[in-house]
This record gives C-alpha cells, structure tokens and sequence, in this order.
C-alpha cells in the first residue's frame, strides 16, 4: 500500500514543478554577465553559438524548455525565445518591457489565439496551447547591424 502512495506523492510533485513558471531568465535589454547564473539557477544545459554579429545562449531545463537568448557583441539581451510546456514568467524575461505590453491588454478580457504585439520600442509575439507554448520579444533598436528579425526564433 505504501507504493501506490508514494508514487502518487512523486507524480504530484512533478505535476507541481512543471506547473510552476520559469523565472530565471536574463531580461530582455539587460546584460550577457547574468546568463551563467540563470543557467544554474534553473539546473539548464547551455550551449552558445556565436556569429559574426551576435551570440545566442540556448538553455534546456530538466522540465522540457528552451530559452534563447540572443546578445549583441556590446553584450546586451536584445532577443529573447521561449518554447516548452507552460509559459514563462513573462516579467522575468521582457524586464522593464513588460509594463510596455499593459496598454495593448484589455482588463478582464480573456485572450485565446496568438497574440502579436509591434511597438515601436518592443516587439512580442506568443502563441500555444496547453503543453505547448512558444514566443519571442525583442528590441528593434537594439538588433545589431546584419540580424534580421526573422533570425530571432
């Protein structure tokens, strides 16, 4: 009877963790300096591809997402990608950007569908369902000379 038992604790607890929203990730605009820490923070596997123009920090989480993180050679965070089974913290990886999206939402209204939001300063896109949730943001002024936006994804 024991068994049954702790194997309905240890699913519980599973079920609790990858319910739990990721929040360790480098805000959008901030700098590359904090990337190793969220790498430990979240127990990821980082991998870093560089090109000429810019580097991108890929971290995989034991939970099943991915977060790029695209840095410009100065070392700024101006291009941020997510995909994995829930949504992230979205105050964590927009920073102070987030507040940017408020406008754009109606208060009480429930949004099913992607979502696409160009501003001037900030560019955001999500989309998904459940167990399925990808997305990007990022700071068009910030991208570097030679990037196109289509490279962030």
């Amino acid at each position: 009877m024991a068994c049954p038992r702790r194997f309905l604790i240890y699913c519980f607890a599973a079920l609790l963790l990858l319910s739990l929203p990721l929040s360790a990730f480098a805000a959008l605009g901030g700098n590359e300096s904090t990337i190793e820490t969220e790498q430990a923070q979240m127990n990821a596997t980082r991998r870093v591809t560089r090109t000429t123009t810019h580097a991108i920090h890929e971290m995989q989480t034991p939970a099943g997402h991915v977060i790029r993180e695209y840095v410009s050679p100065t070392g700024t965070v101006f291009g941020v990608t997510w995909q994995g089974p829930s949504k992230p913290d979205l105050k964590q990886l927009l920073g102070t950007h987030f507040d940017e999206l408020q406008p754009s939402a109606k208060p009480g209204a429930i949004r099913r569908g992607p979502i696409a939001i160009h501003q001037p300063n900030l560019v955001f896109e999500m989309s998904g369902h459940m167990r399925a949730f990808a997305g990007r943001a990022y700071i068009p002024q910030l991208v570097p000379e030679g990037v196109q936006a289509d490279a962030i994804r």
